[in-house]
Parts: C-alpha cells; sequence; structure tokens
C-alpha cells in the first residue's frame, strides 16, 4: 500500500463520523412528543429510529470487538426506561412494538449514540490491516459474518435509517 492511500479503518471510520454528525443534524431541536410522532400507521418513528442506529452500532461494535454492549454495561437501557436485554436493538420489532417505544429527550439519544460512535473510533484505531475477513459469531443473533459483512450491512442500515428520519422531519416542517 502506497503512504497516501487511506486504510480500510480510515475509510470506515469517516463512515460512521458522517452518520453521526448527519444523525446529529437530522434531529437537532427535536422535543420528545415530535420524536415520537409517526407519519403513518405502521411507520417507525424519529425517535425509535435514532435508538435502532445507536442500538445497531452498539450491538455490532461491541461483537466485532469482544467487548460488553454499552447498552448493559453502562445502564443505558435503564435510562431509556428499556429492558436490559442485549437482543433488544430494534430489530425485528413489530410494528407494534416499534410503535411502542418511547424516546427519551433528543439528549440522551444523542449521547448514546455518541458512546456506541465511541466503540467504533476505538476499535478501528486497533483493528488489524487483516481483520475484514475474520469471523465473528453474534451472540445475540446467533449467525455468523466476517468483519466486512458486519460493517458493511452496519453502515448501510445506518445510513437508510438517518436518511429516513431527514425524511421524517422534513415531512413535520
Amino acid at each position: 500500500m502506497k503512504a497516501d492511500e487511506s486504510r480500510w479503518q480510515d475509510l470506515t471510520l469517516r463512515l460512521f463520523r458522517r452518520i453521526r454528525s448527519d444523525l446529529a443534524e437530522a434531529v437537532e431541536g427535536t422535543g420528545t412528543v415530535e420524536l415520537d410522532q409517526r407519519i403513518l400507521p405502521g411507520s417507525n418513528s424519529v425517535g425509535w429510529l435514532a435508538w435502532h442506529i445507536a442500538r445497531g452500532q452498539d450491538r455490532n461494535l461491541s461483537e466485532i470487538a469482544g467487548s460488553p454492549q454499552l447498552w448493559l454495561s453502562d445502564g443505558w437501557a435503564a435510562r431509556f426506561n428499556r429492558p436490559a436485554d442485549p437482543c433488544d436493538t430494534g430489530f425485528g420489532h413489530s410494528p407494534a412494538q416499534a410503535a411502542a417505544f418511547r424516546s427519551p429527550p433528543v439528549d440522551s439519544l444523542l449521547a448514546y449514540q455518541a458512546a456506541a460512535h465511541g466503540l467504533a473510533e476505538r476499535y478501528l484505531a486497533t483493528a488489524p490491516d487483516d481483520g475484514l475477513g475474520r469471523i465473528v459469531v453474534s451472540s445475540t443473533l446467533g449467525n455468523t459474518h466476517t468483519v466486512e459483512e458486519r460493517l458493511s450491512g452496519l453502515l448501510r442500515d445506518c445510513f437508510a435509517h438517518t436518511g429516513q428520519i431527514a425524511l421524517l422531519r422534513g415531512c413535520g416542517r
């Protein structure tokens, strides 16, 4: 690799940083009532989507790095008035479960996402150059994927949901 070429870790970290800034911009100034509004029956709320982004990052990055989920270890579940369940990430939630979600203040949503983002910062600072092919078993989903598959799926999901939040916020203005 040439000295001026980026490593996969640098590109991946730039993408996670973009998600963090786009999410913060999309939810800035949002009150809890607006966070929990749904524009159509069966649709997800801005608050649920923001929480799901952070939970996905926490679950995936903690499993990739072999560290405990912040949701449990740092008491985020209690702050969100949610069960201390490592599988409670929003993945597989029914429309009724998503509709029942109640958001904490936007500052709490962003603080949890910032904490989950810290996992990306720490992991990618030390991830080996040949680490993309490493197999990771998910203790919460019971599946097996490479680091590359986990990261690419996570990033895709985060960008999609951040776009949904921006669209929902635009519809509500």
